[in-house]
């Protein structure tokens, strides 16, 4: 495959999102629909055939273009990455964006900013890509940056709602954090190896992996600092335990959002950048053992708050959170291959659950609360069996795409014998049970839960989804049963070549074939807890008709229990609290009025004027008119130059 081929890939989504802006209002609605679908259907067969070229042909490539920044300290080109870790993020990304652009045009026909939203969807995927095919962390920084200014156009699509705008703003500032945990860890690279490439790093980290630096008097090793603010930059992406508040509240955008940007693509681009980054990552313990110990946390909080949510896309995007904790604690062991076997699967089933929900939405007139729901098995039956597929994907059914991934991350981390990995192979245990669990909540009180006379009008109304929804639900639907079972030999198979040194695992960390030789009743395990949570819940809200929910809250450590999870674990209360009036006063304090009223009013352009006027004002009082004042004036500076020259000479 040529080079202009390759970037192509990345350049035409762009040059979607400009033929949308300038062009939208003459192509009208479905001219332009066309045009960029058209245009992802592009970007897609070309990502198939650079897919076919790097698995078969083993054709990785570095291409390099024009510099980009030329100073003093070094040259940075354009430099795309095309090895098979962007080959796969590449199918996923686009696959996913185009059947999004697809299920956009029967979601928001009746949106009359539906250009604008498509063209913001374009743009997203651009930046999305060139985070992936990237070759030098400036390039990656500039994916990063850009998902995140996309994403934030997406969410406040709505840009009237209140809460639309709230939510956007949070999405930002909270992944500022990492974004700035980022920027230092690109500085600090740069100063160590005098280089941002991407080769280059990974060629010298295990020779200078013994480096320090003096900081406040302590030493620190610096790859292992750089691998600790390479996991805070992933924890802020990737909506891990801390920063993860964001991405609840992102579901105020459109759904086809909610699918394209905190399903499969932008939230996991934090797991991407620390698969990148193995080489890195592999050289210190201490962040294999924090990035362990923050996914595990993650996937295990994420999963009890997914108990009681009752927006149906709240659910979704807290289980999202949950998988994405999976990712990352896969990374800790150092199975990246598996962390990124278990993010394409995920990226089908997610995607499908997602666009289900917007089915049912869009059905039920913009209703989103599960409570006001029900009976809708006989109304959206088709919907029912794409969710339902989805649900079984989610929580590892047998043969279905996600039981390939997730069950597997569980049985290696079985294999870790220290107490950190038990830990974490409990919390994921657990959080496999809460998936089962919340899982089979929302299919029950979705479809089969009898609706409130309030709303059954509503629910009257609902009708199947047309053709534009239905083909995107139809082809994740089978991505979500058959890929998983097609790919798992060439992702994490023995002695599978198919990464070809993309990504690098220390010969001392590999699990997988340990895994091999787990104990049958510890591999099923996992399966276990999943059939009891699902036989729980059938009894729960089946059988036992809530009576156990409403005894449980009736009891006071039940209700403290309840709240605690209904609250999200008192985070956003904490932030809301504590955190978040501390910067207000700072900013206040010592960016408003020190800075912007204190040192920018005196030497910025104001101050400056303000100093000229003054100036001149003192000038101005000189001239009194009274030739004695005058006359005083001169003799006083002949005698001033008099004294200089009379002391130089």
């Amino acid at each position: 495959m040529s080079y202009n081929l390759n970037i192509l890939i990345v350049f035409l989504p762009f040059l979607g999102f400009l033929s949308g802006v300038l062009f939208g209002r003459y192509l009208g609605h479905r001219g332009t629909a066309i045009v960029l679908i058209t245009n992802m259907l592009s970007v897609l067969v070309l990502s198939l055939i650079n897919f076919y070229n790097v698995l078969f042909f083993k054709s990785s490539t570095i291409i390099t273009y024009h510099t980009w920044v030329d100073m003093y300290f070094g040259v940075i080109k354009w430099t795309f990455l095309m090895d098979t870790l962007t080959s796969v993020m590449l199918i996923v990304v686009t696959f996913i964006s185009t059947l999004v652009h697809l299920y956009s045009l029967g979601y928001m026909s009746e949106d009359p900013h539906l250009i604008r939203f498509m063209s913001y969807l374009s743009l997203f995927t651009f930046f999305m890509l060139m985070l992936v095919t990237a070759g030098n962390f400036m390039q990656i920084f500039l994916g990063w940056e850009g998902v995140g200014l996309a994403s934030y156009l997406l969410i406040n699509f709505w840009f009237t709602r209140l809460q639309a705008n709230k939510s956007a703003i949070k999405a930002v500032i909270v992944n500022k954090f990492g974004d700035f945990a980022l920027i230092i860890c690109i500085l600090l690279i740069f100063n160590m190896f005098q280089t941002l490439d991407l080769s280059i790093i990974f060629s010298l980290v295990h020779f200078m992996s013994n480096e320090t630096f003096t900081f406040f008097m302590f030493s620190f090793n610096k790859v292992s600092v750089i691998g600790i603010l390479l996991l805070l930059g992933a924890v802020g992406k990737s909506a891990q335990l801390g920063l993860h508040t964001w991405l609840p509240d992102a579901m105020e955008g459109p759904t086809p959002v909610s699918a394209l940007i905190h399903a499969a693509t932008m939230v996991t681009a934090g797991v991407f950048l620390l698969v990148r980054c193995s080489s890195i990552l592999e050289e210190s313990s201490i962040v294999l053992l924090s990035i362990l110990i923050v996914g595990g946390l993650t996937a295990f909080f994420a999963g009890v708050v997914g108990l009681v949510q009752n927006d149906l896309k709240r659910v979704i995007a807290y289980s999202t959170c949950s998988q994405l904790g999976y990712m990352v604690f896969s990374c800790g062991m150092s199975n990246y291959s598996l962390a990124m076997f278990h993010l394409s699967n995920h990226a089908f089933f997610k995607a499908l659950l997602f666009l289900g929900a917007g089915s049912v939405i869009h059905a039920l007139m913009n209703e989103q609360d599960m409570r006001r729901m029900g009976g809708l098995v006989k109304i959206l039956p088709l919907t029912y069996i794409f969710i339902f597929i989805g649900s079984l994907a989610l929580m590892g059914f047998p043969f279905l795409t996600g039981f390939y991934s997730k069950d597997v991350i569980l049985e290696t981390i079985s294999t870790v014998s220290t107490l950190n990995g038990i830990f974490v192979y409990i919390l994921g245990l657990f959080a496999a049970a809460c998936t089962a669990f919340y899982s089979f909540r929302l299919i029950f009180l979705t479809f089969f839960n009898l609706p409130t006379a309030s709303s059954i009008k509503i629910i009257e109304g609902g009708h199947e989804p047309n053709l534009l929804l239905l083909i995107p639900l139809f082809t994740l639907g089978l991505a979500s049963i058959f890929i998983g079972y097609f790919t798992k030999d060439f992702f994490i198979g023995l002695g599978t070549a198919f990464w070809n040194q993309s990504i690098y695992t220390n010969t001392f960390t590999v699990l997988l074939l340990d895994s091999e030789f787990v104990p049958s009743g510890i591999k099923h395990l996992p399966l276990i807890f999943t059939f009891v949570s699902v036989f729980f819940a059938i009894y729960v809200f089946m059988i036992n008709g809530n009576n156990f929910l409403n005894i449980f809250k009736s009891n006071y450590l039940g209700f403290l229990i309840y709240q605690f999870f209904s609250k999200k674990w008192y985070f956003d209360n904490i932030y809301n609290l504590y955190i978040v009036p501390s910067f207000y006063k700072l900013g206040y304090q010592i960016g408003f009025k020190s800075v912007d009223q204190g040192f920018v009013q005196i030497f910025g352009p104001r101050g400056l004027i303000q100093s000229f006027t003054k100036l001149s004002q003192i000038s101005s009082s000189l001239q009194t008119g009274y030739i004695y004042n005058y006359s005083f004036i001169m003799f006083t500076g002949l005698f001033i130059i008099f004294n200089i020259l009379w002391y130089n000479f």
